[in-house]
Protein backbone atom coordinates (compact mmCIF):
# COMPACT_ATOMS: atom_id res chain seq x y z
CA UNK A 1 0.00 0.00 0.00
CA UNK A 2 2.91 2.20 0.70
CA UNK A 3 3.88 2.22 -2.70
CA UNK A 4 0.83 2.70 -4.19
CA UNK A 5 0.34 5.78 -2.22
CA UNK A 6 3.57 6.83 -2.53
CA UNK A 7 2.60 6.56 -6.33
CA UNK A 8 -1.05 8.65 -6.39
CA UNK A 9 1.12 11.12 -3.78
CA UNK A 10 3.77 11.78 -6.82
CA UNK A 11 1.29 11.81 -9.48
CA UNK A 12 -0.89 14.13 -8.05
CA UNK A 13 2.37 16.25 -6.92
CA UNK A 14 3.34 15.96 -10.55
CA UNK A 15 -0.43 17.76 -11.69
CA UNK A 16 -0.76 20.53 -8.92
CA UNK A 17 2.39 21.49 -9.53
CA UNK A 18 1.64 22.02 -13.13
CA UNK A 19 -1.16 23.79 -12.52
CA UNK A 20 0.44 26.29 -10.65
CA UNK A 21 2.88 26.45 -12.87
CA UNK A 22 -0.07 27.79 -15.38
CA UNK A 23 -0.30 30.88 -13.49
CA UNK A 24 3.66 31.96 -14.22
CA UNK A 25 3.18 30.72 -18.71
CA UNK A 26 1.26 33.96 -19.08
CA UNK A 27 4.31 36.27 -16.91
CA UNK A 28 6.92 35.18 -18.76
CA UNK A 29 5.03 34.94 -22.15
CA UNK A 30 5.41 31.17 -22.32
CA UNK A 31 3.10 28.61 -23.80
CA UNK A 32 1.63 26.47 -20.95
CA UNK A 33 2.30 23.13 -22.56
CA UNK A 34 5.95 23.76 -22.37
CA UNK A 35 5.76 24.31 -18.75
CA UNK A 36 4.11 21.01 -18.29
CA UNK A 37 6.88 19.49 -20.55
CA UNK A 38 9.41 21.42 -17.95
CA UNK A 39 7.67 19.99 -15.40
CA UNK A 40 8.09 16.30 -16.28
CA UNK A 41 11.97 16.57 -17.28
CA UNK A 42 12.92 18.52 -13.96
CA UNK A 43 10.97 15.12 -12.20
CA UNK A 44 12.70 12.93 -14.82
CA UNK A 45 16.25 11.39 -14.27
CA UNK A 46 18.57 14.16 -15.24
CA UNK A 47 16.43 17.09 -13.09
CA UNK A 48 15.96 17.47 -9.19
CA UNK A 49 12.89 14.28 -8.86
CA UNK A 50 15.34 11.89 -10.02
CA UNK A 51 12.69 9.80 -11.33
CA UNK A 52 13.75 6.82 -13.91
CA UNK A 53 11.19 6.39 -16.12
CA UNK A 54 11.73 4.52 -19.80
CA UNK A 55 8.70 2.72 -19.97
CA UNK A 56 7.68 3.92 -24.04
CA UNK A 57 5.13 1.80 -24.12
CA UNK A 58 3.16 2.95 -21.00
CA UNK A 59 3.96 6.80 -22.53
CA UNK A 60 2.45 5.92 -26.17
CA UNK A 61 -1.19 4.71 -24.22
CA UNK A 62 -1.09 7.44 -22.12
CA UNK A 63 -0.05 9.89 -24.49
CA UNK A 64 -3.14 8.26 -27.40
CA UNK A 65 -5.55 8.31 -24.95
CA UNK A 66 -4.94 11.64 -23.73
CA UNK A 67 -4.59 12.70 -27.73
CA UNK A 68 -8.29 11.43 -28.10
CA UNK A 69 -10.03 13.52 -25.16
CA UNK A 70 -7.92 16.99 -26.68
CA UNK A 71 -9.41 16.11 -29.58
CA UNK A 72 -12.86 15.15 -28.70
CA UNK A 73 -13.45 18.11 -26.82
CA UNK A 74 -11.62 20.59 -29.63
CA UNK A 75 -14.59 18.55 -31.80
CA UNK A 76 -16.82 19.98 -29.71
CA UNK A 77 -15.91 23.54 -29.99
CA UNK A 78 -15.12 23.93 -33.51
CA UNK A 79 -18.28 25.22 -35.36
CA UNK A 80 -19.65 23.50 -38.40
CA UNK A 81 -19.28 27.00 -39.91
CA UNK A 82 -15.95 27.03 -39.70
CA UNK A 83 -16.14 24.69 -42.38
CA UNK A 84 -17.40 26.89 -45.02
CA UNK A 85 -14.12 28.61 -45.16
CA UNK A 86 -11.78 26.34 -43.80
CA UNK A 87 -12.40 22.38 -44.84
CA UNK A 88 -10.90 21.96 -48.20
CA UNK A 89 -7.27 24.11 -47.78
CA UNK A 90 -7.13 22.23 -44.43
CA UNK A 91 -8.07 18.92 -45.96
CA UNK A 92 -5.42 19.87 -48.38
CA UNK A 93 -3.17 20.58 -45.94
CA UNK A 94 -4.06 17.55 -43.60
CA UNK A 95 -2.68 15.62 -47.20
CA UNK A 96 -0.30 17.30 -49.22
CA UNK A 97 1.01 19.37 -46.46
CA UNK A 98 2.11 16.67 -44.33
CA UNK A 99 3.62 14.74 -47.71
CA UNK A 100 5.20 17.86 -48.84
CA UNK A 101 6.78 18.96 -45.55
CA UNK A 102 7.90 14.95 -44.53
CA UNK A 103 9.57 14.75 -48.12
CA UNK A 104 11.09 18.09 -48.09
CA UNK A 105 12.71 17.69 -44.61
CA UNK A 106 13.34 13.75 -45.32
CA UNK A 107 15.89 15.28 -47.95
CA UNK A 108 17.86 17.54 -45.71
CA UNK A 109 17.75 15.22 -42.77
CA UNK A 110 19.17 12.20 -44.93
CA UNK A 111 21.86 14.90 -45.95
CA UNK A 112 22.06 16.33 -42.47
CA UNK A 113 22.17 13.45 -40.35
CA UNK A 114 24.11 11.08 -43.43
CA UNK A 115 21.25 8.17 -42.42
CA UNK A 116 19.62 5.76 -44.79
CA UNK A 117 16.72 7.97 -46.52
CA UNK A 118 14.37 5.53 -45.32
CA UNK A 119 15.13 6.94 -41.73
CA UNK A 120 15.56 10.24 -42.75
CA UNK A 121 12.26 10.18 -44.18
CA UNK A 122 10.90 8.83 -41.25
CA UNK A 123 12.27 11.66 -38.99
CA UNK A 124 11.09 14.16 -41.42
CA UNK A 125 7.02 11.97 -41.50
CA UNK A 126 7.00 11.85 -37.56
CA UNK A 127 7.54 15.79 -37.04
CA UNK A 128 5.73 16.72 -40.63
CA UNK A 129 2.18 17.04 -38.92
CA UNK A 130 0.76 19.68 -36.95
CA UNK A 131 -0.58 19.16 -33.13
CA UNK A 132 -3.76 19.13 -32.36
CA UNK A 133 -2.80 20.02 -28.81
CA UNK A 134 -0.42 22.39 -29.10
CA UNK A 135 -2.97 24.19 -31.64
CA UNK A 136 -6.32 24.33 -29.64
CA UNK A 137 -3.89 25.37 -26.54
CA UNK A 138 -2.53 28.32 -28.44
CA UNK A 139 -4.76 29.70 -30.60
CA UNK A 140 -8.03 29.26 -28.05
CA UNK A 141 -6.11 31.01 -24.85
CA UNK A 142 -3.50 33.21 -26.85
CA UNK A 143 -5.99 36.02 -26.41
CA UNK A 144 -5.63 36.79 -29.85
CA UNK A 145 -9.30 36.70 -32.28
CA UNK A 146 -7.58 35.49 -35.60
CA UNK A 147 -9.69 35.71 -38.96
CA UNK A 148 -11.93 32.67 -39.34
CA UNK A 149 -10.18 31.83 -42.30
CA UNK A 150 -6.85 31.32 -40.69
CA UNK A 151 -7.95 30.20 -37.65
CA UNK A 152 -10.70 27.39 -39.21
CA UNK A 153 -7.75 26.32 -41.57
CA UNK A 154 -5.25 25.74 -38.68
CA UNK A 155 -7.64 23.93 -36.03
CA UNK A 156 -9.40 22.05 -38.97
CA UNK A 157 -5.74 20.86 -40.02
CA UNK A 158 -4.14 19.98 -36.52
CA UNK A 159 -7.30 17.90 -36.30
CA UNK A 160 -7.29 16.04 -39.42
CA UNK A 161 -3.65 15.42 -40.46
CA UNK A 162 -2.92 12.38 -37.84
CA UNK A 163 -4.09 10.04 -40.30
CA UNK A 164 -1.84 11.14 -42.74
CA UNK A 165 1.02 10.85 -40.47
CA UNK A 166 0.24 8.03 -38.80
CA UNK A 167 0.23 6.41 -42.56
CA UNK A 168 3.58 7.73 -43.39
CA UNK A 169 5.32 6.67 -40.11
CA UNK A 170 3.73 3.20 -40.14
CA UNK A 171 5.29 2.78 -43.87
CA UNK A 172 8.23 3.68 -43.36
CA UNK A 173 8.86 1.53 -40.54
CA UNK A 174 7.39 -1.51 -42.29
CA UNK A 175 10.14 -0.35 -44.85
CA UNK A 176 12.31 -0.41 -42.74
CA UNK A 177 12.25 -3.41 -40.91
CA UNK A 178 10.47 -5.78 -43.69
CA UNK A 179 11.22 -4.01 -47.02
CA UNK A 180 10.68 -6.81 -49.03
CA UNK A 181 6.70 -6.93 -48.08
CA UNK A 182 5.94 -2.77 -48.68
CA UNK A 183 4.41 -1.84 -51.67
CA UNK A 184 2.68 1.36 -52.89
CA UNK A 185 -0.91 -1.17 -53.17
CA UNK A 186 -0.50 -1.70 -49.22
CA UNK A 187 0.27 2.10 -48.61
CA UNK A 188 -2.95 3.22 -51.08
CA UNK A 189 -5.25 0.68 -49.17
CA UNK A 190 -4.42 1.75 -45.76
CA UNK A 191 -4.70 5.53 -46.93
CA UNK A 192 -8.59 4.85 -48.13
CA UNK A 193 -9.27 2.95 -45.04
CA UNK A 194 -7.51 5.36 -42.60
CA UNK A 195 -9.40 8.04 -43.50
CA UNK A 196 -12.31 6.52 -44.90
CA UNK A 197 -13.63 4.70 -41.82
CA UNK A 198 -11.70 7.46 -39.48
CA UNK A 199 -14.19 9.76 -41.50
CA UNK A 200 -17.49 7.41 -41.87
CA UNK A 201 -17.50 6.20 -38.09
CA UNK A 202 -16.73 9.21 -36.35
CA UNK A 203 -20.00 11.10 -38.27
CA UNK A 204 -21.62 7.81 -37.27
CA UNK A 205 -20.35 7.76 -33.42
CA UNK A 206 -21.23 11.74 -33.02
CA UNK A 207 -24.65 11.55 -34.52
CA UNK A 208 -25.42 8.64 -32.16
CA UNK A 209 -23.53 10.49 -29.26
CA UNK A 210 -25.59 13.24 -29.88
CA UNK A 211 -28.98 11.60 -30.44
CA UNK A 212 -28.53 10.07 -26.87
CA UNK A 213 -27.22 13.14 -24.75
CA UNK A 214 -30.80 14.47 -26.23
CA UNK A 215 -33.47 12.26 -25.00
CA UNK A 216 -31.68 10.31 -22.36
CA UNK A 217 -32.39 11.86 -18.91
CA UNK A 218 -29.21 11.39 -16.87
CA UNK A 219 -28.18 13.15 -13.57
CA UNK A 220 -26.23 16.20 -14.99
CA UNK A 221 -22.64 14.62 -13.68
CA UNK A 222 -23.14 11.80 -16.32
CA UNK A 223 -23.45 13.66 -19.51
CA UNK A 224 -19.88 14.44 -19.87
CA UNK A 225 -19.18 11.32 -18.63
CA UNK A 226 -21.50 9.63 -21.39
CA UNK A 227 -19.40 12.06 -24.74
CA UNK A 228 -16.34 10.92 -23.11
CA UNK A 229 -16.61 6.99 -23.22
CA UNK A 230 -18.71 7.23 -26.43
CA UNK A 231 -15.59 9.00 -27.50
CA UNK A 232 -13.39 6.60 -26.22
CA UNK A 233 -15.28 4.23 -28.15
CA UNK A 234 -15.39 5.52 -31.18
CA UNK A 235 -11.48 5.94 -31.02
CA UNK A 236 -10.70 2.73 -29.78
CA UNK A 237 -13.19 0.54 -32.47
CA UNK A 238 -11.80 2.75 -35.28
CA UNK A 239 -8.27 1.52 -34.47
CA UNK A 240 -9.46 -1.38 -34.13
CA UNK A 241 -10.56 -1.45 -37.80
CA UNK A 242 -7.77 -0.31 -39.46
CA UNK A 243 -9.15 3.22 -39.43
CA UNK A 244 -7.84 6.64 -37.90
CA UNK A 245 -9.47 6.88 -34.51
CA UNK A 246 -7.92 10.20 -33.56
CA UNK A 247 -10.13 11.81 -37.31
CA UNK A 248 -12.86 9.87 -35.83
CA UNK A 249 -13.39 10.87 -32.50
CA UNK A 250 -12.63 14.75 -33.86
CA UNK A 251 -15.33 14.33 -36.04
CA UNK A 252 -17.75 12.58 -33.42
CA UNK A 253 -17.06 15.62 -30.87
CA UNK A 254 -17.83 18.18 -34.24
CA UNK A 255 -21.04 16.51 -34.71
CA UNK A 256 -22.07 16.22 -30.75
CA UNK A 257 -20.70 20.39 -30.48
CA UNK A 258 -23.33 21.25 -33.17
CA UNK A 259 -26.40 19.62 -32.02
CA UNK A 260 -27.33 21.64 -29.17
CA UNK A 261 -29.32 20.39 -26.38
CA UNK A 262 -30.01 20.90 -22.63
CA UNK A 263 -26.70 19.26 -21.55
CA UNK A 264 -24.48 20.40 -24.14
CA UNK A 265 -23.37 22.96 -21.97
CA UNK A 266 -22.60 21.16 -18.92
CA UNK A 267 -20.93 18.90 -21.17
CA UNK A 268 -18.29 21.41 -22.21
CA UNK A 269 -17.81 22.10 -19.21
CA UNK A 270 -16.75 19.24 -18.00
CA UNK A 271 -14.64 18.72 -21.13
CA UNK A 272 -12.89 22.00 -20.90
CA UNK A 273 -11.20 20.09 -17.53
CA UNK A 274 -10.75 17.04 -18.45
CA UNK A 275 -8.83 18.29 -21.74
CA UNK A 276 -6.52 20.25 -19.42
CA UNK A 277 -6.36 17.34 -17.12
CA UNK A 278 -5.07 15.59 -20.48
CA UNK A 279 -2.81 18.02 -22.29
CA UNK A 280 -1.05 18.21 -18.31
CA UNK A 281 -0.51 14.54 -17.38
CA UNK A 282 0.35 13.85 -21.05
CA UNK A 283 3.05 16.58 -21.08
CA UNK A 284 4.16 15.34 -18.18
CA UNK A 285 4.50 11.77 -18.90
CA UNK A 286 6.69 12.92 -22.08
CA UNK A 287 8.50 14.91 -20.50
CA UNK A 288 9.30 12.11 -17.82
CA UNK A 289 10.65 10.23 -20.60
CA UNK A 290 13.12 12.35 -22.07
CA UNK A 291 16.77 12.57 -21.00
CA UNK A 292 17.80 16.64 -21.40
CA UNK A 293 21.53 15.01 -21.72
CA UNK A 294 21.49 13.35 -24.57
CA UNK A 295 19.30 16.01 -26.39
CA UNK A 296 22.34 18.15 -26.14
CA UNK A 297 24.61 15.37 -28.12
CA UNK A 298 22.27 15.75 -31.26
CA UNK A 299 21.39 19.72 -30.16
CA UNK A 300 23.25 21.04 -33.50
CA UNK A 301 21.34 18.78 -35.63
CA UNK A 302 17.80 19.06 -34.18
CA UNK A 303 18.15 23.19 -34.40
CA UNK A 304 18.96 22.66 -38.29
CA UNK A 305 15.97 20.46 -38.49
CA UNK A 306 14.05 22.76 -36.71
CA UNK A 307 14.83 25.95 -38.48
CA UNK A 308 14.70 24.09 -42.49
CA UNK A 309 11.04 22.88 -41.17
CA UNK A 310 9.95 26.33 -40.01
CA UNK A 311 11.70 28.09 -42.51
CA UNK A 312 11.75 26.16 -45.97
CA UNK A 313 9.40 22.88 -45.56
CA UNK A 314 6.26 23.94 -44.14
CA UNK A 315 6.34 27.59 -45.76
CA UNK A 316 6.64 25.84 -49.14
CA UNK A 317 3.91 23.21 -48.30
CA UNK A 318 1.76 25.30 -47.29
CA UNK A 319 1.94 28.30 -50.44
CA UNK A 320 1.75 25.38 -53.00
CA UNK A 321 -0.98 23.70 -51.23
CA UNK A 322 -3.06 26.81 -50.97
CA UNK A 323 -2.37 28.08 -54.15
CA UNK A 324 -5.86 27.58 -55.71
CA UNK A 325 -7.63 29.26 -52.39
CA UNK A 326 -6.35 32.72 -53.22
CA UNK A 327 -4.92 33.41 -49.62
CA UNK A 328 -3.23 36.80 -49.02
CA UNK A 329 0.55 36.12 -47.90
CA UNK A 330 -0.02 37.34 -44.80
CA UNK A 331 -2.38 34.79 -44.27
CA UNK A 332 -0.08 32.30 -46.19
CA UNK A 333 2.84 33.46 -43.53
CA UNK A 334 1.03 33.17 -40.19
CA UNK A 335 -0.34 29.45 -41.51
CA UNK A 336 3.28 28.53 -42.15
CA UNK A 337 4.67 30.11 -38.55
CA UNK A 338 2.00 28.06 -36.64
CA UNK A 339 2.70 25.13 -38.11
CA UNK A 340 2.82 24.16 -34.33
CA UNK A 341 4.42 21.00 -33.21
CA UNK A 342 3.69 19.04 -29.91
CA UNK A 343 2.76 15.81 -28.66
CA UNK A 344 1.81 14.15 -31.59
CA UNK A 345 5.53 13.95 -33.26
CA UNK A 346 6.51 12.64 -29.68
CA UNK A 347 3.90 10.09 -29.79
CA UNK A 348 4.80 8.95 -33.33
CA UNK A 349 8.40 9.18 -32.55
CA UNK A 350 7.64 6.13 -29.91
CA UNK A 351 6.81 4.12 -32.34
CA UNK A 352 10.23 3.30 -34.21
CA UNK A 353 11.57 2.64 -30.31
CA UNK A 354 8.74 0.27 -29.58
CA UNK A 355 9.28 -1.80 -32.93
CA UNK A 356 13.15 -2.04 -32.44
CA UNK A 357 13.90 0.46 -35.49
CA UNK A 358 17.63 1.00 -35.80
CA UNK A 359 18.90 4.15 -34.51
CA UNK A 360 15.51 4.73 -33.04
CA UNK A 361 17.02 6.73 -30.05
CA UNK A 362 18.42 9.46 -32.01
CA UNK A 363 15.20 9.83 -33.99
CA UNK A 364 13.03 10.40 -30.66
CA UNK A 365 15.93 12.43 -29.28
CA UNK A 366 16.10 15.14 -32.23
CA UNK A 367 12.01 14.81 -32.66
CA UNK A 368 11.62 15.97 -28.87
CA UNK A 369 14.11 18.70 -29.45
CA UNK A 370 11.89 19.89 -32.64
CA UNK A 371 8.78 19.79 -30.58
CA UNK A 372 10.55 22.07 -27.77
CA UNK A 373 12.27 24.32 -30.39
CA UNK A 374 8.72 24.57 -31.93
CA UNK A 375 6.64 25.25 -28.25
CA UNK A 376 9.57 27.41 -27.47
CA UNK A 377 9.87 30.03 -30.52
CA UNK A 378 6.68 29.43 -32.66
CA UNK A 379 4.17 28.73 -29.73
CA UNK A 380 5.68 31.73 -27.55
CA UNK A 381 5.04 33.87 -30.74
CA UNK A 382 1.24 33.29 -31.60
CA UNK A 383 0.01 36.29 -30.36
CA UNK A 384 3.08 38.68 -31.95
CA UNK A 385 3.58 36.84 -35.21
CA UNK A 386 -0.68 37.33 -35.58
CA UNK A 387 -0.61 41.65 -35.04
CA UNK A 388 2.90 41.53 -37.12
CA UNK A 389 1.21 39.69 -39.73
CA UNK A 390 -2.46 41.96 -39.41
CA UNK A 391 -4.45 38.27 -39.12
CA UNK A 392 -6.23 39.21 -36.35
CA UNK A 393 -9.31 41.13 -35.95
CA UNK A 394 -10.81 43.21 -32.94
CA UNK A 395 -13.12 41.57 -30.34
CA UNK A 396 -16.53 41.52 -30.95
CA UNK A 397 -19.39 42.72 -29.71
CA UNK A 398 -20.33 40.45 -27.08
CA UNK A 399 -22.27 39.38 -24.57
CA UNK A 400 -19.96 39.34 -21.10
CA UNK A 401 -21.37 35.98 -20.14
CA UNK A 402 -24.25 33.78 -21.56
CA UNK A 403 -25.92 30.95 -20.68
CA UNK A 404 -28.82 28.86 -22.21
CA UNK A 405 -31.48 27.69 -19.68
CA UNK A 406 -33.22 24.61 -20.96
CA UNK A 407 -37.02 24.34 -20.03
CA UNK A 408 -37.93 21.57 -22.71
CA UNK A 409 -36.31 18.80 -23.98
CA UNK A 410 -36.01 21.33 -27.45
CA UNK A 411 -36.97 24.59 -26.27
CA UNK A 412 -33.81 27.31 -24.54
CA UNK A 413 -33.70 30.58 -23.51
CA UNK A 414 -30.79 33.03 -23.94
CA UNK A 415 -29.36 34.39 -20.70
CA UNK A 416 -27.21 37.13 -21.87
CA UNK A 417 -24.86 39.26 -19.25
CA UNK A 418 -23.53 42.70 -20.38
CA UNK A 419 -21.58 45.52 -18.36
CA UNK A 420 -22.25 48.99 -18.67
CA UNK A 421 -19.26 50.75 -19.70
CA UNK A 422 -18.36 54.84 -19.15
CA UNK A 423 -19.63 56.59 -22.32
CA UNK A 424 -21.88 53.81 -23.43
CA UNK A 425 -25.38 54.27 -24.90
CA UNK A 426 -26.86 51.99 -21.87
CA UNK A 427 -25.56 54.57 -19.27
CA UNK A 428 -28.19 56.59 -17.56
CA UNK A 429 -31.03 54.49 -19.24
CA UNK A 430 -33.64 52.04 -17.70
CA UNK A 431 -33.08 48.65 -18.97
CA UNK A 432 -36.62 48.49 -20.36
CA UNK A 433 -35.61 51.56 -22.32
CA UNK A 434 -32.83 48.91 -23.85
CA UNK A 435 -35.68 46.22 -24.78
CA UNK A 436 -37.91 48.90 -26.09
CA UNK A 437 -35.09 49.69 -28.81
CA UNK A 438 -36.13 45.57 -30.08
CA UNK A 439 -39.31 46.29 -30.98
CA UNK A 440 -41.28 43.08 -32.07
CA UNK A 441 -38.29 40.83 -30.57
CA UNK A 442 -38.74 39.13 -26.83
CA UNK A 443 -35.82 40.92 -25.23
CA UNK A 444 -36.47 41.42 -21.31
CA UNK A 445 -34.17 42.65 -18.39
CA UNK A 446 -34.19 39.63 -15.32
CA UNK A 447 -31.60 40.83 -13.29
CA UNK A 448 -29.59 43.92 -12.75
CA UNK A 449 -26.16 43.60 -9.98
CA UNK A 450 -24.51 46.49 -8.47
CA UNK A 451 -21.55 46.47 -6.64
CA UNK A 452 -22.28 42.67 -6.36
CA UNK A 453 -25.54 42.78 -5.27
CA UNK A 454 -29.14 42.05 -6.77
CA UNK A 455 -30.91 45.86 -7.51
CA UNK A 456 -34.63 45.62 -7.41
CA UNK A 457 -35.61 46.90 -10.76
CA UNK A 458 -38.60 50.61 -10.19
CA UNK A 459 -39.49 53.53 -12.41
CA UNK A 460 -36.29 55.58 -10.83
CA UNK A 461 -33.69 53.03 -12.05
CA UNK A 462 -30.45 54.14 -14.47
CA UNK A 463 -28.00 51.77 -15.40
CA UNK A 464 -24.57 53.20 -14.46
CA UNK A 465 -20.82 52.25 -15.24
CA UNK A 466 -19.84 48.89 -13.58
CA UNK A 467 -23.21 47.54 -13.43
CA UNK A 468 -24.05 43.99 -14.65
CA UNK A 469 -27.09 43.50 -16.59
CA UNK A 470 -28.89 40.37 -17.49
CA UNK A 471 -30.91 40.06 -20.91
CA UNK A 472 -33.47 36.96 -21.93
CA UNK A 473 -33.06 37.89 -25.70
CA UNK A 474 -32.67 36.02 -28.96
CA UNK A 475 -28.78 35.20 -29.67
CA UNK A 476 -28.95 36.73 -32.90
CA UNK A 477 -30.00 40.29 -31.32
CA UNK A 478 -27.00 39.41 -28.78
CA UNK A 479 -24.33 41.64 -30.34
CA UNK A 480 -26.61 44.68 -30.98
CA UNK A 481 -27.26 44.61 -27.49
CA UNK A 482 -23.90 44.56 -27.09
CA UNK A 483 -23.02 48.09 -28.77
CA UNK A 484 -25.16 49.57 -26.96
CA UNK A 485 -23.19 48.50 -23.73
CA UNK A 486 -19.67 49.32 -25.27
CA UNK A 487 -17.57 52.41 -25.12
CA UNK A 488 -17.60 55.48 -27.23
CA UNK A 489 -21.37 55.27 -28.30
CA UNK A 490 -21.27 50.99 -28.88
CA UNK A 491 -22.00 51.70 -32.42
CA UNK A 492 -18.36 51.33 -33.39
CA UNK A 493 -16.40 52.04 -30.08
CA UNK A 494 -12.70 50.95 -30.26
CA UNK A 495 -13.23 49.08 -33.84
CA UNK A 496 -13.39 52.35 -35.85
CA UNK A 497 -9.66 52.41 -36.74
CA UNK A 498 -9.85 48.65 -38.44
CA UNK A 499 -13.84 48.40 -40.08
CA UNK A 500 -14.09 52.39 -40.74
CA UNK A 501 -16.14 55.13 -39.13
CA UNK A 502 -19.23 54.35 -41.03
CA UNK A 503 -21.13 50.80 -41.54
CA UNK A 504 -22.79 50.18 -44.69
CA UNK A 505 -25.51 47.93 -45.35
CA UNK A 506 -24.44 44.87 -47.88
CA UNK A 507 -28.33 44.98 -49.81
CA UNK A 508 -27.45 49.05 -50.93
CA UNK A 509 -26.76 49.29 -54.12
CA UNK A 510 -22.73 50.04 -55.13
CA UNK A 511 -23.51 52.57 -57.20
CA UNK A 512 -25.52 54.84 -54.63
CA UNK A 513 -22.59 53.96 -52.75
CA UNK A 514 -20.45 54.99 -54.86
CA UNK A 515 -22.42 58.70 -55.88
CA UNK A 516 -22.61 59.01 -52.31
CA UNK A 517 -18.65 58.74 -51.38
CA UNK A 518 -17.31 59.32 -54.89
CA UNK A 519 -16.09 55.82 -54.85
CA UNK A 520 -14.10 54.65 -58.40
CA UNK A 521 -15.90 51.71 -59.15
CA UNK A 522 -16.39 50.00 -62.73
CA UNK A 523 -19.57 50.47 -64.74
CA UNK A 524 -20.51 46.51 -64.54
CA UNK A 525 -20.24 47.06 -60.53
CA UNK A 526 -23.06 49.68 -60.27
CA UNK A 527 -26.26 47.29 -60.24
CA UNK A 528 -24.74 45.20 -58.03
CA UNK A 529 -25.25 45.37 -54.57
CA UNK A 530 -21.97 46.05 -52.13
CA UNK A 531 -21.84 42.58 -50.75
CA UNK A 532 -22.40 41.64 -54.22
CA UNK A 533 -19.42 43.75 -55.64
CA UNK A 534 -17.27 42.62 -52.58
CA UNK A 535 -17.81 38.67 -53.48
CA UNK A 536 -16.94 39.56 -57.04
CA UNK A 537 -13.94 41.39 -56.08
CA UNK A 538 -12.66 39.01 -53.29
CA UNK A 539 -13.03 35.82 -55.52
CA UNK A 540 -13.41 33.73 -52.39
CA UNK A 541 -15.57 32.73 -49.31
CA UNK A 542 -15.20 35.34 -47.45
CA UNK A 543 -14.71 36.67 -43.34
CA UNK A 544 -14.87 38.95 -40.68
CA UNK A 545 -11.85 41.21 -41.87
CA UNK A 546 -11.24 40.45 -45.67
CA UNK A 547 -10.97 43.90 -47.14
CA UNK A 548 -11.30 45.58 -50.95
CA UNK A 549 -9.35 48.91 -51.39
CA UNK A 550 -11.50 51.12 -53.72
CA UNK A 551 -9.28 54.41 -54.30
CA UNK A 552 -8.35 55.61 -51.19
CA UNK A 553 -11.41 54.24 -49.43
CA UNK A 554 -11.67 50.75 -47.71
CA UNK A 555 -14.64 48.46 -47.14
CA UNK A 556 -13.76 45.85 -44.56
CA UNK A 557 -16.32 43.08 -43.91
CA UNK A 558 -17.52 43.66 -40.52
CA UNK A 559 -20.67 40.54 -39.24
CA UNK A 560 -21.59 37.94 -41.13
CA UNK A 561 -24.34 35.59 -39.93
CA UNK A 562 -24.03 31.98 -38.85
CA UNK A 563 -25.01 30.97 -42.52
CA UNK A 564 -21.98 32.59 -43.87
CA UNK A 565 -23.99 35.55 -45.21
CA UNK A 566 -22.63 39.38 -45.06
CA UNK A 567 -24.96 41.38 -42.68
CA UNK A 568 -22.42 43.98 -42.25
CA UNK A 569 -19.89 46.39 -43.74
CA UNK A 570 -17.43 48.63 -42.71
CA UNK A 571 -16.51 52.08 -44.77
CA UNK A 572 -12.92 53.65 -43.87
CA UNK A 573 -12.51 57.41 -45.63
CA UNK A 574 -9.15 59.09 -46.65
CA UNK A 575 -7.73 60.90 -43.76
CA UNK A 576 -8.20 64.62 -44.21
CA UNK A 577 -5.75 66.29 -45.74
CA UNK A 578 -4.79 69.56 -43.38
CA UNK A 579 -3.98 73.29 -45.36
CA UNK A 580 -2.01 75.33 -43.60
Amino acid sequence: MTGINALFLLTGLLLFISVLASTISARLGLPLLLLFLGVGMLAGSDGPGGIVFEDFFFASMIGQAALSVILLDGGLRTRVSSFRVGLKPAAVLATWGVVGTAGLLGIFATWLLDVDWRLGLLLAAIVGSTDAAAVFALLRNSGVRLNQRVQATLEIESGANDPMAILLVTALVGALLQPETASVKDFVWMLVSQLGLGALLGLAGGWVLSRLMARLKLPEGLYALLILSGGTLVFAATNLLNGSGFLAVYLAGVVVGNRRSHATEHVLRVMDGLAWLAQAGMFVVLGLLVTPSQLFDHAAEAVAMAVFLMLVARPLAVVIGLAPFRYKRNELAYVSWVGLRGAVPVVLAIVPVVMGVPESRLLFDVAFAVVLLSLLVQGATVPMAARWLKVEVPPRDEPRDKREVWVGDEAAVDLLEYGVVAGSRAEGQHPDDISAEFEGIDVRCVALVRGGALQRLTVETRLIPGDSVWFIAPDEVADRIARMFGGMGGNLGANASFFGEFVVDPECLAGDLADAYGLGIEARERTLTVGQMLLQRLGRAVVVGDRVQIGAFTLTVREMSEAGALTSVGLKCPAPVSLR
